[in-house]
């Protein structure tokens, strides 16, 4: 009798100790940065819903950070929003790199398109073959969407009792996670590694003369150089 092949979503099968590890070490790095992220918004003078809305609804934390920095800089809605969004496009390309490995339902693809940044995209492509990638994924998505929103959320109702909070370097952090997460590839792949120093220079050249944020969606131009091996001379049939 023939098996039937089941389409629907289900879950990807138990991750392996490793990955938990380095989710929860993510996780914890976001979570820093979310209570820096709640408790900015609510210092400067926004009510605590404003922050923890903006995490469950948005959920990109350089889109929050700047859009709240407009709003405190007396930018009007409008503003904050044209400036998150131009921010978030570079989870477009990020989405197209991982949506194979989301799902094939509607459902899984719906939510798991909210669940896409940096870091979930990082951990889904550093894994070896389709099964660990979609675990990967997911574990690294709702873990990383649960912790940040709790974190906003606390930040949020500490308000301005932590102080100042640029002077922990909580903005380090997640830069410094991504580096991590990304060496191996960046080892492994010379395409990968030609495209990362072309956008790197890129948007070290931006920096100055353009708005923040600019620079990073500027970086994308070095993908066109992924996969282009340096010519080969071909060798002579004997």
């Amino acid at each position: 009798m023939r098996s039937v092949q089941r389409t629907t979503w289900s879950w990807p099968g138990r991750p392996d100790p490793g990955l938990l590890r380095d989710v929860a070490l993510v996780c914890l790095a976001g979570g820093v940065v979310g209570v820096s992220f709640g408790a900015i918004a609510v210092a400067g003078g926004l009510p605590v819903w404003v922050p923890v809305v903006m995490s469950l609804v948005v959920y990109a934390g350089s889109a929050q950070f700047s859009a709240v920095g407009v709003l405190l800089a007396g930018g009007g809605p409008v503003a904050a929003a044209a400036t998150g969004l131009l921010l978030n496009t570079r989870t477009a390309a990020f989405s197209l790199a991982v949506a194979e490995h989301i799902g094939r339902s509607r459902l899984a693809r719906l939510v798991g398109a909210h669940l896409v940044t940096d870091e979930t995209v990082a951990f889904t492509l550093a894994q070896q073959d389709p099964a660990r990638r979609r675990a990967a994924f997911w574990v690294s998505g709702i873990g990383l969407f649960t912790v940040w929103n709790a974190c906003v959320a606390a930040g949020a109702l500490a308000g301005g009792a932590l102080g100042d909070t640029a002077r922990y370097g909580l903005d380090a952090a997640f830069p410094a996670v991504l580096v991590a997460l990304v060496l191996p590839a960046l080892r492994e792949d010379a395409g990968v590694r030609r495209a990362a120093l072309a956008g790197t220079v890129l948007a070290l050249a931006l920096t100055p003369a353009v708005p923040a944020g600019v620079p990073v969606l500027a970086a994308l131009a070095g993908l066109a150089l992924h996969g282009r091996a340096p010519g080969k001379r071909k060798e002579p049939q004997s």
